[in-house]
């Protein structure tokens, strides 16, 4: 046995995996995959039969929740294939920056002020809108893979 220390290095966050395994054989249509390192929403899966050497293929068209583009990928049903985390949370808006940051009320009474406004037009409109006429808005905010974008809008009523 060795009398020096051993120093290790942890580079490592201490959070959960932004992904999880799944064969692709059981994602289906609605469901959430990895393309290209990018968090896509599944809008068509479809399954080749097997060919005389053995495995059949899945064909997934996705599309990224974030920006909208179009990603496709064919993998081997009986592999697996990586599946984001993604959670949606609702924040009531407080008040936005002339710098197009966001400032939201966390459940816990905090607030959250490093988000910037959608880029969906027609969303931030109704945001903009909204909170010009001072109505008191809940904004929803999805996260998958350390990424964080407001995708969705309700009015609850004048302030």
């Amino acid at each position: 046995m060795s009398d020096e220390e051993h120093q290790f290095e942890s580079k490592a966050d201490a959070g959960a995996s932004k992904t999880f395994p799944q064969q692709a054989g059981t994602i289906r249509k609605n469901g959430y995959i990895v393309i290209k390192n990018r968090a896509c929403k599944v809008v068509e899966v479809s399954t080749s039969k097997t060919g005389k050497h053995g495995h059949a293929k899945c064909h997934f068209v996705a599309i990224d929740i974030f920006n909208g583009k179009k990603l496709e990928d064919i993998v081997p049903s009986s592999h697996n294939c990586d599946v984001p985390h993604v959670n949606r949370t609702d924040y009531q808006l407080i008040d936005i920056s002339e710098d197009g940051y966001v400032s939201l009320l966390t459940e816990s009474g905090g607030t959250k002020d490093d988000l910037k406004l959608p880029t969906d037009d027609t969303l931030l409109t109704q945001i903009k809108d909204g909170f010009a006429e001072g109505k008191d808005l809940v904004v929803t905010v999805m996260s998958a893979m350390g990424e964080e974008q407001i995708c969705a809008l309700k009015d609850i009523g004048p302030k």
